[in-house]
């Protein structure tokens, strides 16, 4: 596909990458030229210097015959007005559009082919603060994530002892629990991938996925560490956009406090916010947390928009006596450095958004996508189409497939029921098909197999 990218920013950047490294035809377009310079020093693409919504840039970078543009520049304006300049003169057919301030995303009537022609609006503050959120609905896991509107989840966990599997084959989870149909997806020990069958044995400290309906996942985890209390007490420092939807969201069935160090976004917070605790000051601030009961608090997220201030506070909290910790940070560098140490849990929130964008980006019917392991694996969730005879997948076995290596599937939704990877099953047209990739770089091999005869979706 030929892709022009909007923003040489962290998404941008980090999408760039991801795309680049599936052989696709990228021109990434910003004002900065040392970041166009970095980019095209690490990775085989076009750049084109210049603002992102004037027509003559626009042209450079190729937009009369490019398949879709994506605009993740820093400005909501800047996005929207370069979808309507590539709809105008461009005709270009597929539009994705970073847009973060909500007063824009009240207004769904403004995004439309009469309006601003946008096809696909990414929030990254949204997807964050959903990601967020699961981690908090279930205690101890390292990430949730969604499928078939949530039929269906896939959780990452770290085994440890005192969970009934650890120290077991795989086989003895359908004796343990007959009742509870789940698949592992994958287990990495030591950063390595293990395929896993029935008779992998669970080691403590084993990072284990595995996919279930949603209403077993809590049973499944008990399996695989002790299962931790339910988090009440929440603490957030900073009051920004996703300090503010988190917050919202989380309001109702927790006790929440935001820290937030500017005065006046304190009192909008306050107006806004209808439980929450609104405190000023310094989320690094001993004595402040230490007044505010940090060793009482379940979990302590930091989510300002400064990576080094988010690490200070959350190393602070986790030594005062906080739970759990989890930080935001942007920088990628940062994250493998600290994860798993005195922080819990580092969010990316370019590779948390990056998996909304890819979904938009691959052939064949795909309908989710979500970046694993700060992206070098993947799941998919795809619709098989077609019959046995134009279909690689319809009508075929499970077993019969023929899969890339190091990849599974995990899951069938079939008419919104849940059927967990069996060998005997068959796959129907409509199905919708949910794999695991340990390796990336065979997404192709699994979206030629989702590919109608010749043609794409």
């Amino acid at each position: 596909m030929k892709i022009i990218i909007l923003g040489a920013g962290q998404v941008g950047g980090t999408l760039a990458e991801n795309l680049a490294s599936e052989a696709n035809d990228i021109t990434v377009v910003d004002h900065n030229a040392e970041r166009l310079r970095q980019l095209q020093d690490r990775l085989d693409i076009r750049t084109t210097q210049g603002m992102g919504s004037y027509p003559n840039i626009l042209k450079q970078a190729g937009a009369e015959d490019a398949d879709m543009l994506i605009a993740v520049t820093n400005s909501d304006e800047v996005n929207m007005v370069a979808c309507q300049v590539a709809h105008t003169l461009f005709r270009t057919p597929t539009k994705i559009s970073r847009v973060r301030a909500i007063p824009y995303l009240l207004k769904q009537d403004l995004f439309g082919s009469d309006a601003f022609p946008i096809d696909v609006l990414i929030s990254p503050e949204q997807v964050v603060t959903n990601h967020i959120t699961r981690l908090i609905e279930y205690p101890g896991a390292l990430q949730v994530t969604d499928f078939s509107k949530g039929l269906v989840r896939l959780v990452a966990i770290r085994a440890s002892k005192g969970g009934p599997l650890v120290g077991h084959e795989l086989a003895y989870l359908r004796q343990h629990m007959p009742n509870i149909d789940t698949r592992v997806a994958a287990i990495f020990r030591k950063d390595s991938p293990i395929t896993p069958d029935g008779t992998t044995v669970i080691e403590d400290g084993d990072e284990v996925f595995f996919i279930a309906s949603t209403n077993h996942i809590r049973s499944v985890m008990s399996e695989l560490q002790p299962l931790e209390k339910p988090y009440k007490r929440i603490m957030v420092a900073g009051g920004g956009n996703i300090g503010h939807r988190l917050a919202e969201k989380l309001e109702s069935k927790h006790q929440v406090k935001i820290i937030e160090h500017n005065s006046k976004r304190c009192i909008e917070l306050s107006e806004s916010l209808n439980k929450t605790i609104v405190l000023q000051g310094n989320a690094a601030n001993k004595e402040m947390l230490l007044e505010e009961n940090i060793e009482d608090t379940d979990v302590f997220c930091a989510v300002t928009n400064d990576d080094e201030a988010n690490i200070m506070a959350s190393m602070l909290a986790k030594r005062l006596g906080a739970r759990k910790v989890m930080t935001l940070i942007s920088n990628a560098d940062y994250v493998d450095l600290i994860q798993g140490r005195e922080i819990d849990i580092a969010i990316s929130p370019q590779q948390t958004t990056i998996g909304s964008l890819l979904t938009h980006v691959r052939r064949g019917d795909v309908v989710n996508v979500h970046s694993l392991r700060r992206g070098a694996a993947e799941a998919i969730e795809a619709i098989a189409h077609g019959d046995h005879r134009s279909s690689k997948v319809v009508g075929r076995r499970l077993d019969e497939i023929p899969l890339p290596e190091g990849t599974t599937i995990g899951a069938i939704v079939r008419h919104n029921e849940v059927l967990i990877a069996h060998d005997h099953i068959r796959v129907q047209p409509d199905d919708h098909v949910i794999l695991f990739l340990v390796d990336k770089s065979r997404v192709r091999e699994v979206e030629k197999l989702f590919q109608v005869g010749l043609t794409f979706f």
